[in-house]
């Protein structure tokens, strides 16, 4: 949709604005199939403006949520308005900075940003079970192992064969290691609770100090420990062992037990293949280059991962051989 049509509609839905003095750019935002504008009407007053892909089913779904966590009061950008017609979506400006633009200052002030959005993020962990159901019909499909066998080839599929160009015979001999399977069963068996999906930096604002969750569209039944692997062995951002382990102790309220740890490092598992197939197919197909470059860091934190979960033996060799 073109700026000036998106002008005539942000005029028809807010006619207080003066349409002479209302300025639309765009911001570019990550591998979205989402276009998002900034509508600037005064020097101090702007929104954000979010133009979906009405085919994709889970953008319908970003208002119910932003709503939902706005009534239970997690931080989130507020709904101004929604044209579900022209899937247009009017929110709050919450500003530019994230999470991720705070990476080069000291770890006591980026410690006290991570501990703020850990604490939005448990918020949304610890809603009951009858809180959730109201928003299981806005909802995509569960963590089940189906969707965490699909992870696993996904990045079979756009980071070893696309990227890496693994030859497809050694590829079979890693899909069929039972130790794959065996975890999608195990993680589809523990409880679930509502996860964000895609809680990395770059989806966490800072405004005042605080944080606010956004691109939440994905969110599901899940596990806790899938969302605090995002965070903690994000790619974007480097964090040290230490630093992982105080936001981990922040999170739990202390030392978390072996059984919750080894859970994590399995979630971090399938964290990091979703998100190197994403920077595979993003990069390659979708030709968003600056996506490649986060691949080099997310096999290193892969092997790290990896090297504690038994009965990957020879993926843990492959993944030596990558460069």
């Amino acid at each position: 949709m073109r700026t000036d049509a998106l002008l005539l509609q942000t005029r028809r839905h807010f006619p207080r604005f003066d349409i002479n003095k209302v300025k639309i750019t765009p911001i570019e935002k990550g591998g979205s199939d989402r276009k998002f504008y900034r509508v600037r009407c005064s020097s101090d007053q702007s929104l954000i403006l979010v133009k979906y892909n009405l085919e994709r089913e889970e953008n319908r779904h970003y208002v119910e949520i932003a709503q939902f966590l706005e009534r239970h009061d997690v931080h989130a950008p507020r709904i101004y308005f929604h044209d579900s017609d022209e899937g247009l979506i009017w929110l709050e400006d919450l500003g530019e900075r994230d999470l991720f633009s705070h990476r080069d200052e000291s770890w006591l002030v980026r410690r006290a940003f991570y501990e703020s959005a850990l604490d939005e993020v448990r918020k949304v962990h610890e809603l009951p079970e009858s809180v959730c159901i109201e928003m299981r019909q806005h909802l995509p499909a569960e963590f089940n192992s189906s969707l965490y066998l699909w992870e696993q080839s996904y990045f079979f599929e756009n980071c070893l064969g696309r990227y890496f160009q693994v030859d497809s015979a050694k590829i079979d001999q890693l899909t069929a290691l039972p130790a794959f399977s065996e975890i999608a069963e195990r993680l589809s068996r523990l409880p679930r609770v509502l996860v964000h999906r895609d809680f990395q930096s770059q989806n966490i604002l800072i405004r005042n100090g605080q944080a606010y969750l956004i691109d939440f569209q994905g969110m599901r039944p899940g596990l806790a420990q899938y969302d605090l692997a995002s965070l903690l062995f994000d790619p974007y951002v480097d964090l040290s062992p230490a630093e992982r382990d105080e936001l981990l102790e922040h999170y739990c309220g202390g030392k978390p037990s072996s059984e919750y740890l080894e859970t994590l490092r399995l979630c971090a598992m399938q964290r990091l293949m979703q998100a190197l197939g994403a920077y595979g197919f993003l990069g390659l197909v979708k030709e968003h280059k600056h996506f490649l470059q986060h691949i080099p860091k997310a096999i290193a934190s892969l092997r790290e991962v990896v090297a504690g979960i038994e009965g990957l033996d020879l993926f843990k060799n492959l993944l030596a051989e990558l460069n």
